[in-house]
């Protein structure tokens, strides 16, 4: 006779909560959500078919990881295109990860330098865009450019300023994909490895100044279209799905 699971209320609720972040947090992601969309708990709570509880316990969560706002009576909605939370976390990884990356040159051992010439090929190899993902950067690119930056700078050894760094790459995920979307033309593949030639090179005055810059050109993007949606822009250009390896996004 076959056995029946029973999963108690909490960890049920616990589940259908995962699995509302997880698809609210993709769609905002795909552009689904336009800057400054209204989140309203009611109606994804309806789309989901989920109770207000399990909506608004995702949408905390989406808040914390810097992909929704929480406005005073007015609810949730996707952060502002132009909203000037870009600006300073681009401001703060200009001022912190140059630093660190300085520190990797100068502690980084030939392990580290392995790692980072393997995370740079993956991350070369890796296509930027597929067709079902829509118009922003594939998920898997996106996950192969964070582990190239991350490896870059673990060399620093100093696991505050890595989780910092972490932090700060969870928060300005929208603007790179929305900055990306709006500079198709932009060569990250380029600067991707410039930085990984001084960082090998050990040139650290080199590869703190390529690192700033790549840093500041996608707070520029935006800051070029500061009240144009990615999803709306008129005759915006679709990324180079076709051609991943010669035009990628960046920062």
């Amino acid at each position: 006779m076959p056995q029946t699971t029973h999963v108690s209320p909490s960890v049920g609720k616990q589940l259908l909560s995962e699995q509302v972040y997880t698809h609210l947090r993709d769609a905002i992601m795909r552009g689904d959500h336009a800057p400054g969309d209204a989140l309203k708990p009611q109606d994804l709570a309806k789309e989901q078919g989920v109770s207000l509880a399990v909506v608004r316990e995702a949408l905390v969560r989406v808040v914390g990881e810097g992909l929704a706002d929480r406005l005073p009576n007015r609810g949730f909605a996707v952060p502002a295109f132009s909203d000037r939370r870009w600006q300073e976390i681009a401001e703060a990884r200009r001022t912190i990860e140059p630093v660190m990356l300085r520190m990797s040159i100068e502690r980084g051992d030939v392990e580290w330098e392995a790692r980072v010439r393997a995370a740079h090929h993956r991350l070369a190899r890796t296509p930027a865009y597929v067709p079902e993902e829509g118009r922003h950067y594939s998920s898997a690119w996106a996950e192969t450019h964070r582990l190239f930056h991350r490896t870059l700078l673990e060399g620093c050894g100093n696991l505050v300023l890595l989780e910092t760094f972490d932090r700060m790459w969870t928060a300005s995920e929208l603007a790179r994909r929305w900055s990306a979307h709006l500079n198709p033309d932009r060569d990250g593949l380029l600067e991707h490895r410039r930085l990984e030639e001084a960082a090998l090179a050990r040139d650290a005055d080199t590869a703190a100044e390529v690192l700033t810059r790549h840093l500041t050109q996608t707070a520029a993007g935006l800051t070029d279209c500061p009240t144009t949606s990615p999803r709306t822009k008129p005759d915006a250009p679709r990324p180079p799905g076709p051609r991943p390896h010669l035009t990628t996004p960046d920062h």
